[in-house]
């Protein structure tokens, strides 16, 4: 059964860091191309990073470019979203999900709907 298991989130004051990972099972974790989203109530889900399977591609949302960082560790079959500078429109779920990529290395990092698995998330607010 795959899974995909958030951790990290929690309650920090804005203007602070937080790190959030996604870890699998039922998977390798190092064949699919990994991003994260974030849903927060009342609103649309939304793209906030992504990473290639070797890692050396990445992409970010515009509100979160310079901020946050995302990085994986194949060994340790896990992708972490580095969180800096937390504002409080940052308070959402935060989601990962992955994607293969075809022959070509080309995927779709930013659409949601394009990815194969996807765990239930982890919430982060930031308080002003």
């Amino acid at each position: 059964q795959v899974q995909l298991v958030e951790s990290g989130g929690g309650l920090v004051e804005a203007g602070g860091s937080l790190r959030v990972s996604c870890a699998a099972s039922g998977l390798t974790l190092s064949n699919y191309a990994v991003g994260w989203f974030r849903q927060a109530p009342g609103a649309e889900r939304e793209f906030v990073s992504a990473i290639s399977r070797s890692g050396g591609r990445v992409f970010y949302g515009d509100p979160v470019k310079g901020r946050f960082t995302v990085s994986r560790d194949n060994a340790k079959n896990t992708v972490s979203l580095q969180m800096n500078s937390l504002q409080p429109e940052d308070t959402a779920v935060y989601i990962c999900a992955a994607q293969t990529m075809d022959v070509y290395g080309t995927w779709t990092p930013t659409l949601f709907p394009k990815y194969n698995y996807w765990g239930q998330g982890t919430q982060v607010t930031v308080s002003s």
